[in-house]
């Protein structure tokens, strides 16, 4: 069994587009018009064969619904694995992005969160 997809539900799929590609680094990989919403994925530039990220369109109010309680708690939606969380995080701050964490230590792991624009907190973290 492999995880060759995965998503991040967004409010506006063209900002997301933006924030995930110009802020994160990540690379569109698919773009696909689906009548109002499109099959729009990222892949990291790491990793361009690598797993994709649905830019999920929010067409649904029960998930808009949970998108806004996670957000309004502080819990991320998903993380993202850094080499370095101080660095990205000192590059994602000279880009504008929002953090509701600074990086912090948790056992093994250190780790922040920003806000995605899109209506998420997404963990960054690295591991050792």
């Amino acid at each position: 069994m492999k995880i060759p997809l995965t998503s991040v539900m967004v409010d506006d799929q063209d900002k997301a587009l933006a924030f995930y590609t110009e802020k994160l680094g990540f690379v569109k990989k698919t773009d696909i018009p689906m009548g109002e919403h499109r099959w729009l994925t990222v892949v990291s530039a790491e990793e361009p064969d690598g797993t994709q990220l649905v830019l999920e369109p929010m067409s649904f109010e029960p998930a808009r619904d949970y998108q806004k309680a996670l957000h309004e708690a502080g819990i991320p939606l998903t993380a993202f694995q850094v080499d370095d969380v101080n660095r990205e995080h000192g590059r994602l701050k000279g880009l504008g992005v929002e953090f509701s964490m600074e990086p912090t230590d948790m056992g093994p792991t250190r780790m922040a969160v920003l806000d995605d624009t899109c209506g998420n907190c997404i963990q960054i973290f690295q591991v050792g």
